[in-house]
């Protein structure tokens, strides 16, 4: 055995291997305490002797190295000054197995593949089929058994999963596998690139593997014997200070995205796009990471300066406080200071607050809206409408079109609104909206609606102002650019780029304000979103506002959130519903994977609502190996928030609510409406109340006669909300009703056992 060469550096580079924090995490606090201690020593000095650093028999580069009395690091030796941490192993499973370990550089993705045949044949054993029983000490009659299971990848030829850049080691094991289970256990411990082939291999076909996973992440010209050039392609965070290894472990995928992108997704990050872009996929796909490291690719091609140049938006306003954090997390305050990080409606609100600052007018919600559109229904006592249906002809036709008149509105395009009205119906309905707009006036009031609406006139207007001076200077004129306007407003684009999170939510007042924010070109918008998590009625096309990303739209298909098992009983939620793609065509989760695996969704039946209520507490209870703050539950309405929090309370587990704030408190179980959930994360999550009458609400079942376009739109946003809230789940999910249940949740509720 030997050990790096006497002349090299005292301190060292450390990496940590992708997925091997995710083993570490699975070892008792105690020796994950030693393993922390242990890079801290191992960075300072590889050589001390009491980490007795040795090169492992049979091995070039593969190292042990001592965290305490019974583990060993394993660790490649990449140069003289720099190591990768590959597995925390106990003593005697590292030296009983030395034969098993293999690793190299993947002459297709020229990473570096580190595989443990144990582990993963371990892994398939676990997943698939029992061990077979001890024979018989007499030999027993051969009895005809079942045919020989035919291989998954009967197909495949091996030649074709190297050209796919499946881990040389592993071909002869993907050649054996017969069931999904032993598929998973395999790809639960195979090099990242492998159980993404595999896993898309199960379901397409070897050529359009090819092209949509290996392709993408294909390199030239790779040398076999460049372990530097390796692992610049491979998924490793560095370690430098003490925290680095924790903040990776505590955070999750956040910590190794914070310094590690898929190929896939850096390509999305670093391109140069001739206009504005889209990045779509499914939940935890890292879209949201995608539009952070966009952000920082951005501002890093700024150059010096103090304005802040790049907007980050969303719709939400607990969004974008996450942004804000996890964006300082990604690059620190010197990023942070370059970028505008706001929901769309406190933009808008500051835009014309700008241009009419003396406004005293509160700002009211859709729920305080339409309770005064149904104040105008009694008072008028007019029966031929219903508040949300007026309250959605306002918002989606009137405002979205950006109808100031009678005979606008005459005018206006309703496709999509399903029920149809006539020429003397658009008369009352316009008679109604001009009586509740002055109602809002009188009681000195605006909904965010109107203010994106006015948002975006003002900044259209400013626009057309800073043309027209270019135009006039251009041609010799007296304009300037760089005058100042009536408003006082500087006659400049606000920004030079602009990144929208959770695109599918805004409205087309918002994007008709976005557009006129940034002047059209290279790399003017940047968006992510899926379509199919769109909780609120904002249906538009981009490319008629003006914001035309055909042929600049890319999808990320593998989720890193959600286990299997989740993802399979929340695509059941969709049901057969189209979607769009925010540019009239259709949008699917076609090759959408998870390489996460996990139990199965629990279902409950319950018979009242005392024992929903029971059956939920019992599940936290049962839940006591995490942190409470890891569970949440989400419900239909803010009835039930208050109902669960005071049970919990009463059975001694605290609780938080979540707020249009964010939680309320710092500890406690999560409770909050389906609405609260949008871009949070759990390990474990309970929906409860989905039953009928509450997911969809009783109101909708009405509609199924007198609208049955609005009954379709208002089914599909629930099944939207459902499958938002079942996506937050990591690890586990349990869903959980009394009486009838929601007729959203289909085959699923057959699934139920009773409690």
């Amino acid at each position: 055995m030997t050990t790096p060469t006497s002349g090299a550096p005292t301190k060292v580079t450390l990496r940590l291997l992708e997925k091997t924090d995710r083993e570490i995490i699975k070892l008792d606090r105690p020796i994950v305490g030693a393993v922390y201690k242990f890079q801290h020593d191992f960075r300072a000095n590889p050589r001390h002797p009491g980490l007795r650093l040795k090169q492992l028999e049979g091995h070039e580069r593969l190292y042990s190295a001592r965290v305490n009395a019974d583990y060993r690091a394993l660790l490649l030796h990449l140069s003289e000054s720099e190591w990768l941490l590959v597995a925390v192993k106990h003593r005697k499973h590292v030296y009983e197995n030395l034969d098993r370990l293999s690793y190299g550089i993947n002459q297709v993705t020229g990473s570096i593949d580190y595989v443990d045949l144990e582990i993963v044949e371990s892994g398939m054993l676990r997943k698939g089929r029992p061990p077979a029983a001890p024979a018989a000490s007499r030999p027993a009659p051969v009895a005809p058994g079942p045919a020989q299971e035919r291989p998954l990848f009967a197909d495949v030829t091996p030649e074709q999963l190297a050209e796919l850049g499946v881990a040389e080691p592993l071909i002869p094991v993907v050649g054996r596998l017969t069931t999904d289970e032993e598929l998973l256990g395999l790809v639960e411990y195979a090099p990242r690139h492998t159980g993404e082939v595999l896993l898309r291999l199960r379901d397409a076909p070897y050529e359009q593997v090819l092209e949509e996973v290996t392709r993408p992440v294909e390199v030239k010209d790779v040398d076999p014997q460049d372990y530097q050039a390796a692992v610049e392609r491979t998924d490793t965070t560095v370690i430098t200070t003490d925290k680095d290894l924790e903040s990776i472990i505590e955070e999750r995928d956040f910590g190794r995205w914070k310094v590690f992108l898929h190929p896939t997704q850096k390509r999305l990050v670093t391109r140069r796009y001739s206009g504005p872009a889209r990045v779509g996929g499914g939940p935890g796909t890292g879209k949201t990471i995608v539009a952070l490291h966009r952000v920082k690719h951005l501002v890093d091609r700024l150059g010096p300066g103090h304005s802040k140049q790049v907007l980050l938006t969303t719709f939400n306003k607990n969004l974008a406080a996450d942004l804000r954090a996890r964006l300082l997390a990604l690059g620190g305050p010197e990023i942070l200071a370059r970028v505008e990080i706001a929901h769309v409606d406190q933009l808008a609100t500051r835009v014309v607050r700008e241009s009419d600052p003396g406004s005293t007018k509160s700002r009211i919600d859709d729920t305080r809206a339409l309770n005064e559109w149904r104040q105008i229904l009694l008072e008028t006592g007019e029966t031929k409408w219903d508040a949300e249906f007026l309250m959605d002809e306002w918002t989606q036709v009137i405002l979205g079109q950006a109808v100031n008149s009678r005979a606008g509105y005459f005018k206006a395009r309703r496709a999509g609104r399903g029920r149809s009205i006539t020429r003397a119906d658009r008369a009352e309905i316009w008679q109604l909206t001009e009586r509740f707009t002055q109602r809002l006036d009188e009681k000195n009031l605006e909904t965010h609606r109107q203010v994106a609406e006015r948002a975006a006139r003002l900044e259209i207007e400013r626009t057309a102002r800073l043309e027209a001076a270019r135009a006039s200077e251009e041609s010799g004129g007296l304009g300037n650019v760089h005058a100042q306007s009536a408003t006082g407003v500087w006659q400049r684009y606000r920004y030079r780029h602009i990144v929208v999170d959770e695109a599918q939510d805004l409205a087309a007042a918002h994007w008709k304000m976005l557009r006129a924010m940034v002047a059209p070109g290279p790399d003017d918008i940047f968006l992510v979103g899926d379509t199919h998590q769109r909780i609120y009625d904002n249906r538009v096309t981009l490319g008629s506002l003006g914001v035309h990303i055909r042929g600049r739209s890319a999808k990320l298909t593998l989720s890193y959130r959600t286990t299997r098992e989740i993802l399979k009983s929340a695509l059941r939620l969709l049901g057969d519903e189209r979607y769009d793609d925010l540019d009239g065509d259709d949008e699917t989760l076609a090759g959408y994977r998870s390489v996460l695996y996990g139990s199965e969704p629990v279902v409950r039946r319950t018979d009242s609502f005392e024992a929903e209520l029971d059956a939920i507490t019992e599940q936290i209870k049962a839940w006591h190996d995490i942190c409470r703050e890891d569970i949440a539950v989400c419900v239909p309405t803010n009835d039930m928030v208050t109902q669960v929090t005071a049970r919990l309370t009463r059975s001694g587990i605290v609780s938080t609510e979540i707020t249009a704030d964010g939680p309320r408190g710092d500890e406690g179980v999560h409770i909050g409406t389906m609405y609260r959930f949008k871009g949070l994360e759990y390990q474990r999550m309970i929906i409860a109340g989905v039953q009928r009458g509450l997911v969809p609400r009783a109101s909708v079942e009405a509609l199924r006669r007198t609208d049955p376009a609005r009954y379709e739109a208002e089914c599909k946003r629930a099944r939207s909300l459902l499958f938002v809230a079942a996506t937050r789940a990591r690890d586990a999910l349990t869903i959980v009703w009394h009486g009838e249940p929601s007729p959203l949740l289909g085959d699923l509720a057959a699934m139920a056992d009773s409690c």
